[in-house]
């Protein structure tokens, strides 16, 4: 399997990402004859090697050709151009992936401004040359083979930037947007270091945000964005490798807290409340505190998406006066699920592989549960009943 790991140390942007591709080998002029299947003749495409604190990466230049459309200066609206990418004799893949893009920034738009989204005039977003650093990054990562694309978790500045809305803050509203649920780290560089069309990027292609998955390297591409900053190089890092079917891995948040002086009963009500408002897991360890006194250690396993609203329930339903959280590394099995017919009823079935290989075959509680009930038959026969379909199933 090939990975791309996008590092982000100086954040990601459009151009950013179509220079690092032709960086690390995507052909120039291939790239330009895919994005030519777009019929957009109002720009010239051409990279150049440039230097960013001693460090060598790729600029993507998008020269536009103002004069030739005039739409230019009034932006597009999202139909135009998912039109012009589905009219186009681009791959089924490619299409579907710069449009998923294209869509989620629109959406991201609509709702900053509040509108609806065939009401965003894209301007920046859906000027041409974003529309080639979109659809030209998707097109360098399939010529690439890029199977899954992971990255680094994104480094925000600050300040403020004009826009054709006016001013408006670092990050931008849209960017902010795009990035919910996503691991971010406050920076003091002043200026915009995640694009919106960065953002829309990564956030819509990447498997997750955390360290760099376990793979053997390959090739490392730069590419450079057009301000030169006094902190740091400028560019945008993808390290390029391969991995076998191995173990998935991500990152998840860790919230724990002692509790001594609360009533078990509350418990049920918590555990079920927690799973419900998106905590991964939910699990209580009995613990001795300070004067031997017994308590129970709470650990919720969550995403950062919904870290805060676990936070605030635990506080707001339980006798806490502070947690712990710390961020943490997973591994673990794929995850499918299938229904399997069985002679009692039909039962989903939770699948743990590893690529194509079946490594655990779990049929779901409830179901067997609820057959057994209806059957009047014992769970365990259910349950195998489930196990000798699934062979069936699989061998078929």
């Amino acid at each position: 399997m090939k990975i791309a790991y996008f590092d982000c140390f100086s954040g990601i942007s459009g151009d950013m990402t179509l220079g690092a591709l032709v960086d690390l080998g995507t052909d120039p002029e291939t790239l330009k004859s895919e994005l030519a299947k777009l019929n957009l003749d109002e720009y010239e495409l051409s990279f150049a090697k440039v230097k960013k604190h001693g460090i060598t990466g790729t600029k993507a230049n998008v020269d536009l050709h103002h004069h030739e459309h005039p739409d230019h200066h009034h932006g597009r609206h999202l139909s135009d151009i998912l039109q012009l990418i589905n009219e186009s004799e681009l791959t089924d893949d490619v299409k579907a992936k710069s449009k998923l893009v294209f869509t989620r920034l629109g959406e991201a738009e609509a709702k900053v401004h509040d509108v609806d989204i065939e009401e965003v005039h894209f301007h920046e977003v859906g000027a041409v040359d974003s529309i080639v650093d979109i659809v030209g990054s998707v097109i360098g990562i399939s010529i690439l083979g890029i199977d899954k694309i992971y990255s680094s978790p994104l480094p925000l500045g600050q300040g403020f930037v004009r826009s054709s809305h006016g001013v408006i803050p670092v990050p931008a509203p849209a960017t902010v947007e795009l990035l919910k649920g996503v691991s971010t780290k406050h920076t003091e560089i002043q200026g915009e270091l995640v694009t919106p069309t960065g953002a829309a990027i990564i956030s819509t292609l990447t498997e997750g945000f955390g360290i760099m998955p376990e793979m053997v390297i390959e090739k490392v591409g730069y590419g450079a964005g057009t301000k030169d900053l006094a902190e740091q190089p400028n560019l945008l890092r993808i390290i390029l490798g391969t991995k076998k079917d191995s173990y998935e891995s991500d990152t998840i948040n860790v919230v724990e807290t002692n509790i001594d002086d609360m009533s078990s009963q509350i418990y049920d009500a918590l555990i079920n409340k927690l799973l419900t408002i998106g905590a991964v897991d939910v699990f209580m360890t009995p613990i001795i505190m300070k004067k031997s006194r017994p308590a129970v250690k709470l650990t919720v396993l969550v995403d950062s998406e919904h870290l805060e609203d676990a936070c605030d329930y635990i506080f707001a339903e339980t006798t806490t006066m502070g947690v712990r959280i710390y961020e943490t590394n997973r591994k673990k099995l794929s995850r499918e699920m299938v229904d399997v017919e069985t002679e009692y009823g039909k039962v989903s079935v939770k699948l743990g592989k590893i690529g194509d290989e079946v490594l655990k075959v779990l049929p779901e509680y409830e179901d067997c549960k609820r057959l057994s009930e209806k059957n009047n038959v014992p769970i365990m026969k259910i349950h195998q009943a489930v196990l000798k379909a699934f062979s069936s199933f699989i061998n078929k």
